[in-house]
Parts: C-alpha cells; structure tokens; sequence
C-alpha cells in the first residue's frame, strides 16, 4: 500500500441539521465549499465533530457519499472509522465502499480501557482488513485511555499501511518522541487546534481542525507559513484565535464552532442529543470574539 501525503489543515466537518434534527444536506454542501474555497488541503469526514455517534448507519452511508460527491476530487478525504468493537470495524471496513475516499482515521478504542497490547492488535486488525491507509486518532480525553509513544511507534514500524497518527493527547513529551523516533515516512497531525502552532514549530505536519470549519482561510494561513518554516509570521495567526479556540471547546465540541458558523449563515444551530448548542453565557463570549475577528 502506498504511502500518502495527508499533511497541512484538514477540516473535521460538521453535520449540519435543520431545525426538526434531520441532516442539512445543503448547509453541508456550503460548508464544504466555504472550506474547500479557502485553502484547505483535505476535509475529514464522519469524525467526533460530525457528531457521528448520533447518525444512523444509513445516514452514515448518505454523509459519506454526499461528501464524496459534492469534493468532485478537488482535494483529498479522509473517512472516520473506528470503534471499541474491533471485530464490527472490520467488518465495516470489508464490506463497504470507500471509493473516492484516501484513508481512514480510527480513533482508540474507547470505553472498554485496553491495554497497550490490546489497543496494538486492535489496529493490526484493522490495518489488515482496510482497503484504505490508516491514520491512528489517539484522544484519550475522550477514549479514556492514552496510546502510548511505545504502542505508537511499534504500530508505525511494524505494521504496513498505518501512515500517521492524528495527536490529541496534549502531551508534548509524547509528541516530541514521536517526532524524534518514528519513521521518515510516517506523518504527524495535531488533533488540537490550540497546540497545532507550538507543535508544528516542533516538527508536526499539520492538523485535523475544528477551528477550520469556519474559518479555514485564517487557519490554513498560518498551518502553510510553518510547512514553510515562517514561523515569525505564523504566530501572529496562532495569537489572533488564541482566545476564541479556547471558547469553542467549553460548552464541547461541535457546539462551539456551530454556534460561530450559524452566526456565518453557513449552518443553522442545531445538534444532536446528548448535545446540546452553547449556553448563553458561552455564546455571548464566542460571538464577541466572531465581531472582533471580522
């Protein structure tokens, strides 16, 4: 399987709805063009910020297609596949169709806490069942459990067809191991958009992005100026939406980009229980900040 270059500002898009929860397949289709026509490098589908847990496998399926559809190829995708059932992923990943799709993300096995051992066979399953490279998604703010530089770099050696891993962990210690240690070919994403400054300055080659869903021109911007080693410039971009990344994360995600992308006339401001759009005090804050980056 061929290495791929899945590097730069990725967006994880959002899952418009409408008003009565059903999927806003036309505010999706903006959303796309808004990302796509401002600089980003590949979309993500079907991840944490797609509310993906709330979909229905068939809605799954028309988010999938749709996305393919309305990209056209104009850039690359990346599809969200993953769970804490490693027999039910790859039977997902032998029985459906990724055309159109470069790679998957697979997130950690969440809720059960498996051990190191169990998280590396878990995606030595997975790897062997994809038809698509995989890129490993570790967040064990949300998982519960951490993969470790160890269990990283031997998934990153060992086991062909895992090509990068998205890093949520917010552990720079980790992080810097992984830079210093993994394969040449082997990409590193940041999974957090306040930290993608700091760790690209280290050596990471991108990020998976909420932020970018509403403003991916800005985001992408500064992600270009550290792939160029610009960082003096760069840094003025980080500084500018400091503050308001901080703000879309403290009612949860995607509450908070929704709110600033109903504000944009992109989407309307609605989820999925159990989540729920950002208190008022939150949106208040948010919205400040939307006036002063206008």
């Amino acid at each position: 399987m061929a290495h791929l270059n899945i590097l730069g500002m990725g967006v994880a898009l959002v899952t418009p709805f409408s008003a009565n929860k059903d999927i806003d397949f036309p505010a999706l289709e903006r959303v796309i063009d808004h990302v796509i026509n401002n600089g980003a490098d590949f979309l993500v589908a079907l991840g944490t910020t797609g509310e993906t847990p709330t979909l229905s496998a068939e809605e799954q399926r028309k988010v999938k297609e749709f996305i393919k559809e309305k990209t056209d190829g104009r850039l690359p995708l990346v599809i969200g596949v993953g769970g804490n059932n490693t027999a039910e992923v790859v039977r997902h990943l032998e029985n459906e169709d990724f055309s159109g799709y470069s790679a998957i993300l697979s997130v950690v096995p969440f809720y059960n806490k498996p051990t190191q051992e169990g998280i590396f066979r878990h995606f030595k399953a997975i790897a062997e069942s994809s038809p698509l490279p995989v890129i490993l998604y570790n967040v064990p703010g949300r998982t519960g459990v951490n993969m470790t530089a160890d269990t990283t770099l031997r998934l990153a050696r060992e086991i062909p067809g895992i090509i990068g891993i998205k890093e949520a962990s917010g552990d720079i210690h980790q992080i810097q191991r992984l830079l210093r240690e993994k394969p040449d070919d082997f990409t590193i994403l940041s999974g957090d958009d306040g930290m993608t400054y700091p760790l690209m300055a280290l050596g990471v080659q991108g990020v998976i992005s909420v932020l970018g869903n509403a403003y991916p021109k800005e985001f992408a911007e500064m992600v270009h100026l550290c792939l160029e080693g610009n960082y003096i410039e760069a840094v003025d971009v980080h500084f500018k939406f400091r503050d308001i990344i901080r703000l879309l994360f403290t009612d949860g995600n995607p509450a908070g980009v929704k709110c600033v992308m109903h504000d944009m006339g992109l989407i309307e401001n609605e989820l999925r229980l159990p989540l729920i759009p950002v208190g008022d005090s939150t949106a208040s804050e948010i919205l400040q900040w939307v006036k002063i980056l206008k």
